[in-house]
């Protein structure tokens, strides 16, 4: 009599497991809610948009991303603004971003009244930036972080542009499982960004069965380096893959070369940063990194207009904040003066050209562009032709190629 009533519980619990779980990743977020039907206001004297970072021109990770996004205020002005009002960038930024940085952002959004933001520069000061957004339905436009879950917190209002760590992580892992490392090291800082960013490669790797011998961790901002390098070193490594800031790796390659160990040096895209560059100096030779971005006519116009005027060249944080405040500056003078029609926008400009390529959104609002990988030869980034990738897929055999 039980017999029945077994194989119906049985056979329900079969088609339960035989149903795909619900995958908000897979499906366009859209904003259902209020807020298109408010009217433009008619007594502005400018458009502010706001900007989490460091206004500092001389701040190491954050200085050419200000002039930067200042540049594209500066040149959309020259342009005509927005119906004659010219635009302003409100910046706001603490080096505790988690106690008065808060409170910045909270009195961009509430009390000047910006109409986006562009923020951070890194994981944590983005995620910080969307608790605020998101409560005040602001679209906010991340240029600086590679952190997949600041968009996997579902909401509408967020858009990266920096193709994030799992879009990195197939292009780094093929050309690393291509090398046939027979003693493989990981260094990994202990920062937020470079923790996310050493699981979803090392999680990569391993699903190809590739896995390193040895992983050590150093404390972010340290320069207590001799202990952890000369244990790598004495390991005698032929392949070392080093995931942290750009100040911290530039650090790390130095002690790697001091410490007399020949190994391939891998890392991760913050080896495409001017700071990294600078700091590692020839050191930087050879090693082999995700380059975001590519090297279009529209990106050498705009390194030009930025080297005439600054100095040097931008690296990759300092065109995708240029783009990020083009972005925006597109979105409101299509939109208007509205905050969810500024955000609808964002999104359908899906596909727009940027001078660091093409941006196009995935579901939950990621850039989804192609990453290829590249070297330093002579001091400057060359590519490695045949490495790009996107969405998961791998490159093919690389070679040398200048930009």
């Amino acid at each position: 009599m039980f017999v029945l009533p077994l194989l119906l519980i049985l056979t329900s619990s079969f088609l339960a497991a035989q149903q795909p779980h619900y995958d908000g990743r897979t499906k366009p977020l859209e904003y259902p809610g209020p807020g298109r039907e408010q009217s433009e206001p008619t007594d502005l004297a400018e458009v502010r948009i706001g900007y989490f970072g460091p206004s500092n021109p001389n701040h190491p990770l954050g200085g050419d991303m200000w002039l930067a996004a200042q540049l594209a205020v500066e040149e959309a002005n020259a342009a005509g603004g927005y119906r004659r009002l010219p635009f302003r960038l409100l910046p706001a930024w603490s080096e505790s971003p988690w106690k008065a940085g808060i409170r910045d952002v909270t009195r961009l959004v509430y009390n000047d009244k910006v109409w986006a933001l562009i923020g951070g520069i890194d994981g944590p000061s983005t995620h910080l930036a969307e608790q605020v957004t998101t409560k005040a339905r602001l679209a906010l436009v991340n240029p600086g972080s590679t952190d997949k879950t600041v968009n996997y917190a579902y909401v509408p209002w967020m858009f990266s542009l920096p193709p994030a760590d799992d879009l990195q992580a197939p292009v780094l892992a093929t050309a690393l499982e291509r090398q046939s490392p027979r003693r493989f090291a990981v260094i990994s800082a202990t920062d937020h960004d470079s923790q996310l960013a050493t699981v979803e490669f090392k999680s990569l790797l391993a699903k190809r069965g590739v896995t390193p011998f040895l992983h050590v961790q150093v404390e972010s901002g340290s320069d207590e380096l001799t202990q952890p390098i000369d244990e790598i070193a004495a390991t005698k490594p032929d392949l070392v893959l080093l995931v942290a800031n750009p100040i911290d790796s530039a650090k790390i390659v130095r002690a790697l070369r001091k410490a007399g160990t020949d190994a391939r040096i891998f890392g991760s895209c913050a080896f495409g940063r001017r700071v990294f560059a600078e700091n590692a100096g020839p050191e930087a030779e050879g090693v082999i990194f995700p380059v975001l971005g590519n090297r279009s006519a529209e990106y050498e116009q705009f390194s030009a207009r930025f080297s005439s005027r600054f100095g040097h060249a931008p690296d990759f944080a300092a065109t995708q904040s240029y783009d990020a405040v083009r972005l925006v500056i597109e979105a409101i003078r299509a939109a208007g003066l509205n905050r969810a029609l500024i955000r609808d926008a964002i999104r359908s400009l899906s596909g727009w050209q940027g001078v660091n390529g093409k941006i196009e959104w995935n579901p939950v609002g990621q850039n989804k562009a192609p990453v290829r990988l590249g070297t330093y030869k002579d001091g400057k980034i060359a590519l490695l032709e045949g490495t790009e990738g996107t969405e998961g897929t791998e490159g093919t055999e690389a070679t040398l190629k200048r930009p």
